[in-house]
């Protein structure tokens, strides 16, 4: 049986493809998670992997409505989410005076495989309710 595997702060920064000054500036700034086994800094395969960052392009946002944020199942089911009524999304701060209403409907999409439903909001009403940076906020 074998167990996880360690990796030594060479060996990490070899890993990340970064150099050393690098993984211990992360370090210190608690941007990875380091475990000290007696007085050696050792890390874990999932440590290393967690504190890669993925920014995804305009493209891959569209396609996040088709991947399970939980599974990583293909098999999305667009449909709507009902209670009583409809549901709907209230931001926080929105603009005070405003002639159109300010609750976002959102669309939802259900894994097949794992059943974990995921809402998507209109981005575009939102920008339209939320105030500029030189205009006053909403009531609290």
């Amino acid at each position: 049986m074998s167990g996880p595997r360690w990796y030594t702060i060479k060996q990490a920064a070899e890993y990340l493809s970064i150099g050393e000054p690098t993984l211990y500036r992360w370090m210190r700034d608690g941007k990875i998670t380091v475990r000290k086994i007696g007085d050696n800094t050792r890390f874990l395969q999932e440590d290393l992997d967690s504190c890669i960052q993925v920014i995804p392009s305009k493209k891959d946002v569209a396609l996040v409505t088709k991947i399970c944020p939980a599974c990583h199942s293909d098999k999305m089911c667009k449909g709507s989410y009902r209670g009583t009524g409809k549901l709907y999304f209230y931001p926080e701060k929105s603009k005070f005076w405003t002639l159109k209403d300010s609750n976002i409907p959102n669309t939802s999409y259900m894994c097949e495989n794992c059943g974990h439903i995921s809402f998507f909001g209109d981005t575009e009403k939102l920008k339209a309710l939320k105030p500029k940076a030189n205009e006053p906020e909403g009531e609290e």
